[in-house]
């Protein structure tokens, strides 16, 4: 009997220890794992919310950069980091990829986090070079099919989601467009714009100022609704394919078994972060929308983006890379 209250009074203790943690937190520096490099588009939306976080938490968030792997070596770090709301995840739609598009990862993108919120969505868009004779979607898939491979599309590497949308497309409309690979936007860009490549999805933020300027051709818009920076563009399922969507976004991560009082807080800071005028301005600026929803609702987006992907790959027959 000694020895059970002795531990009773253990486990109590340990539970109101944890308790009071989560009462304080944070009450140290917090870490925001990246995936990509510095002054790249995540890294910037990172150091924004991070930023604003400080402010409202009265702690230092540290953006961290881990390069490699896909996105793979930062998120199997977070997923081995204490479950204590002090190392966080700032991924993008890569973590629903890579499932897909791996033969082995280190982590499972569910299993070992819990999602806390969308940050961002951010459109793609299907750009072609103005000397292209297509100038629409329809014109281009018609020019597919009486070409049947001897078309082409730059992509910036096999399984991000500028491939896949691209894939996607193919699939669904029955076409054989090849692709050409670039180590990197700018180059594609260079050869979008040279016309050394016919079309490309890219980045909305990316190609609106060559679009504006009258140096690519919009064709498309991927997810599933017109994007307010192009607003008379049209989505791909406005031009005969219903149910098509793509987008890029950005969320929030932390380890499997984070506290939920934790996990609420963060939730409830950037969401309330995501509303600031200023911070929107500034993540418009980079052609993507503020979003903040609830961990349930986030949760449910990432299982079906997960689904999608997986279903794409196979039907796609995408090989996996090592």
């Amino acid at each position: 009997m000694k020895r059970f209250i002795a531990a009773l009074g253990c486990a109590m203790v340990l539970v109101c220890a944890s308790a009071q943690a989560q009462q304080n937190y944070p009450d140290r520096p917090v870490r925001i794992i990246v995936p990509f490099a510095a002054g790249g588009a995540v890294d910037s939306i990172a150091r924004i919310v991070g930023a604003k976080l400080q402010e409202s938490l009265k702690q230092p968030f540290v953006v961290e950069n881990r390069r490699g792997a896909g996105g793979n070596i930062a998120a199997t770090e977070v997923a081995r980091a204490p479950a204590d709301g002090y190392t966080m995840l700032l991924t993008t739609v890569g973590h629903a990829i890579s499932p897909s598009i791996n033969k082995k990862l280190n982590y499972h993108p569910l299993n070992d986090f819990v999602p806390v919120t969308q940050v961002i969505s951010a459109s793609l868009l299907l750009v072609t070079n103005p000397k292209f004779p297509a100038k629409t979607l329809d014109d281009i898939l018609r020019l597919a099919r009486e070409r049947p491979g001897a078309l082409n599309y730059g992509s910036t590497g096999m399984g991000n989601p500028l491939h896949l949308t691209m894939e996607m497309l193919k699939l669904q409309a029955g076409v054989d467009i090849q692709m050409v690979p670039f180590r990197g936007d700018a180059p594609l860009n260079q050869a979008l714009v040279q016309g050394d490549v016919e079309m490309a999805v890219s980045p909305l933020g990316t190609a609106r100022p060559q679009v504006e300027a009258g140096a690519l051709r919009a064709i498309a818009v991927t997810g599933d609704r017109r994007s307010p920076a192009l607003p008379d563009v049209k989505t791909i399922a406005e031009q005969g394919f219903p149910g098509f969507s793509t987008d890029s976004w950005q969320g929030l991560f932390l380890p499997a078994k984070t506290p939920r009082p934790i996990v609420d807080r963060i939730q409830q800071e950037v969401a309330t972060i995501l509303k600031d005028p200023t911070v929107i301005k500034r993540i418009e600026a980079f052609g993507s929308e503020p979003v903040g929803s609830t961990p349930e609702a986030f949760l449910d987006f990432v299982t079906r983006e997960i689904e999608k992907y997986a279903k794409l790959v196979r039907e796609a027959k995408i090989p996996s890379q090592e």
